[in-house]
């Protein structure tokens, strides 16, 4: 996200208020339906070491993104392809592809706005995968915790194949 740096994008957050009552540890389910990718595999230095936070990634089969928890959205980047969520103190971060940023939008469809209450299993966007393959970038849906300190562990529960909604990552208090 090199036009509004991800730092920047993942500090413009607001609160969220939503009706769902979320209960820890949550869950939060699998943004794509594809394969599951580890952290520390993630084809960017910036979410494998864990700099946003812990995160994980899906190597997505369709082009579709769901959101992986109920919340608020607070934020969907200029470029289309990065949406924040805040749910009951958990700051989400979808970040679709790597180095997608530099592809200004196109190929991405979001499907929500700023400041929108979702229920996990909604969709959040749409990605062409042909586009993005051929501008030459990894298409991994990432979803980071970008406020993991505030938690007592975010970890990764999934292996191989996941469906879409599949449980992805634990966050415990």
């Amino acid at each position: 996200m090199k036009a509004m740096g991800l730092l920047d994008f993942v500090k413009g957050k607001v609160s969220a208020e939503t009706t769902e009552v979320i209960t820890f540890p949550a869950i939060l389910g699998a943004a794509s339906k594809g394969t599951f990718v580890g952290m520390e595999q993630i084809p960017d230095e910036v979410f494998s070491a864990g700099v946003l936070g812990v995160c994980c990634g899906i190597d997505p089969d369709e082009g579709k993104v769901y959101a992986p928890i109920s919340g608020k959205i607070s934020q969907v980047a200029d470029t289309l392809h990065a949406i924040g969520i805040e749910a009951a103190g958990i700051e989400l971060l979808i970040h679709v592809g790597v180095d997608t940023v530099e592809m200004n939008g196109d190929g991405f469809q979001p499907m929500v706005k700023a400041g929108q209450n979702v229920k996990k299993g909604e969709l959040l966007l749409t990605m062409d995968l042909d586009k993005i393959h051929k501008a030459g970038y990894p298409a991994t849906v990432i979803m980071a915790v970008t406020n993991s300190d505030d938690f007592s562990a975010v970890e990764s529960v999934a292996d191989g194949q996941v469906d879409m909604g599949d449980d992805v990552l634990r966050v415990s208090k």
